[in-house]
């Protein structure tokens, strides 16, 4: 967490339209999500459009669900993705040669319940962990909360990324509680799965900004 207001990833884009707005909302990540399961897939060809008009502007995110290696490959190429975040049961070692073979940064998603989830998390020595509300039939996407005490004293030095029910009403709340590196939402920005308010996107960034430190006045130069 540095002195700023956490960052913000904004996941669950299906559509460049929507995209575009999470960026200028202030997103430092967008994420596409390529297991065919989820409601909130993107069809590959609107990813590689999204990738392409957004590159260098934002971090691209492929979300993948214990999948064919080579496929996460091959679509991390197409797509020009700068993460892959693996949010099924993948282990170090597949962490380590999705890194290697694709050459982005990795983030590992755990389901929280207690802190022996959270304590797992520490064998993956990725860029970023992401904590999600567990939930027994769905990776994730669930639109619930977790009990964020169970992250306290979490013995990791990896930047944190919370997920998990998270809406412009209670995000700062969550911040105050937890302090991650980032933020990251989907159900609760959306008119529809897959399809973002933009209204919300733009009220959970406001949300996240507020819980900036105050900057003291600088102090007045006398001649």
């Amino acid at each position: 967490m540095t002195d700023d207001a956490p960052r913000i990833k904004f996941c669950g884009l299906t559509r460049l339209d929507d995209a575009q707005h999470a960026v200028d909302a202030g997103a430092w990540a967008i994420g596409l999500i390529f297991w065919p399961a989820s409601k909130r897939a993107v069809a590959l060809d609107e990813a590689e459009r999204i990738g392409r008009a957004l590159r260098r502007k934002v971090e691209l995110v492929g979300v993948f669900v214990d999948q064919p290696l080579d496929e996460v490959v091959a679509i991390a190429e197409a797509v020009g993705l700068t993460m892959v975040q693996l949010h099924g049961d993948e282990g170090p070692r597949y962490a380590d040669e999705v890194a290697r073979r694709t050459g982005t940064k990795v983030l590992k998603a755990a389901r929280v319940q207690t802190r022996g989830d959270v304590d797992r998390l520490a064998a993956f020595s990725v860029a970023y962990h992401l904590v999600d509300a567990h939930d027994p039939a769905l990776p994730g996407g669930t639109g619930h909360t977790f009990d964020w005490s169970v992250l306290r004293g979490r013995r990791s030095d990896v930047p944190l990324v919370l997920s998990g029910g998270l809406t412009p009403e209670n995000v700062a709340e969550a911040i105050r509680a937890v302090k991650p590196f980032a933020v990251d939402v989907a159900s609760g920005v959306e008119s529809a799965p897959g399809v973002k308010d933009h209204a919300k996107l733009d009220a959970f960034a406001a949300a996240v900004r507020s819980t900036a430190p105050a900057r003291p006045a600088s102090a007045e130069v006398v001649a």
